[in-house]
């Protein structure tokens, strides 16, 4: 196999893992992508940047894709967030990210690391219940592949490098609204890969890396005193590649004093005619332990035999607010 055909067969099958094909593809590179959409939201929206309860949020994520197919489809991303101030009663804020990211896949550890910084800011609406937010985002990244994976190789193919690296920049705004002390709903949509830089290694490519367009909805019902129904629905675009995600969590607050704080989460979500992700979490103190399976039934689900994916997660609160909960747990105190 030449070595342009394997490194095309290796995008191909790294923008199948991040997407469901609903249209045809463009020439397009795709993002990393993750099951747990609410683990570490500024991934999903750097506008989520700040929601938290504390004085910095830091995490962790794995993915490891199709093992099952070929060789797997790794993702590592950690992130940082620190907030810059809030005002008195919290009616508006500042808040400063920081997300690094690196996907690699199959035999030429194809793949990308990327690095971006966001800036957010959210103001409080009338009496407050209402919290409106928006961040910038901006960095870069590199794609590339190890030369060294080549097996047999076409010496005329036309390869300009082996890496090349680009710029990002995006967007993104959130709107949250506490109804009462049993109800809150959250809104937000964010674009990424404004700029649509060029990610192309072979002389002459007209590769790039496609704007991603992304709305998500979640919420949280305490209908009962310990019980916690979060739906969530989620759609996002890039290139030629949609996505539909939808969904539940349940939460079961077993001890909500500050320093002794224990809730247990399950959940189930799907993405549309693609897979569905079983969701596990731990929220103890100021720690979150999560974990997530995917099971595909997809096309490719007859290589695959249901297996998709596993996610492992971490995030950590720093100085979380020492004060009793009202029956919601507002995402800045």
């Amino acid at each position: 196999m030449s070595l342009a055909a394997n490194i095309k067969g290796t995008l191909a099958s790294m923008a199948a893992a991040a997407m469901l094909a609903l249209a045809p593809a463009t020439a397009r590179g795709q993002d990393q992508h993750f099951s747990m959409l609410d683990l570490d939201p500024m991934l999903f929206n750097p506008a989520y940047s700040g929601f938290f309860d504390g004085k910095g949020r830091y995490g962790a994520v794995y993915r490891n894709q199709w093992a099952s197919v070929a060789a797997p489809f790794q993702t590592l991303t950690v992130s940082a967030e620190q907030s810059l101030f809030r005002s008195a009663r919290n009616r508006n804020g500042m808040s400063l990210g920081l997300w690094v990211s690196a996907d690699r896949a199959g035999s030429l550890s194809y793949g990308t690391t990327t690095a971006n910084l966001v800036v957010s800011y959210y103001q409080a609406l009338g009496d407050g219940d209402d919290l409106v937010s928006v961040a910038v985002e901006g960095g870069g990244g590199q794609v590339g592949y190890n030369p060294g994976g080549i097996v047999v190789g076409d010496p005329s193919e036309p390869f300009a490098t082996t890496h090349a690296l680009y710029p990002t920049l995006g967007a993104g705004a959130a709107w949250f609204r506490e109804w009462d002390t049993r109800l809150y709903t959250k809104l937000g949509f964010s674009a990424r890969n404004l700029n649509q830089p060029a990610i192309g290694l072979l002389e002459g490519s007209d590769e790039r890396l496609a704007r991603r367009w992304n709305v998500y909805a979640r919420a949280e019902w305490r209908k009962w005193r310990q019980l916690g129904l979060l739906p969530v629905v989620g759609f996002q675009r890039q290139g030629g590649y949609s996505e539909l995600v939808y969904g539940a969590d349940v939460r079961w607050y077993l001890d909500e004093h500050p320093s002794t704080y224990l809730v247990l989460s399950a959940g189930v979500v799907a993405r549309h005619a693609d897979a569905a992700s079983i969701n596990l979490g731990v929220l103890w103190k100021r720690w979150t332990f999560a974990f997530s399976y995917d099971a595909n039934f997809s096309r490719l689900s007859s290589a695959s035999h249901t297996l998709g994916a596993f996610e492992l997660g971490v995030v950590y609160l720093l100085d979380r607010e020492e004060k009793k909960r009202r029956s919601l747990p507002c995402p800045i105190i």
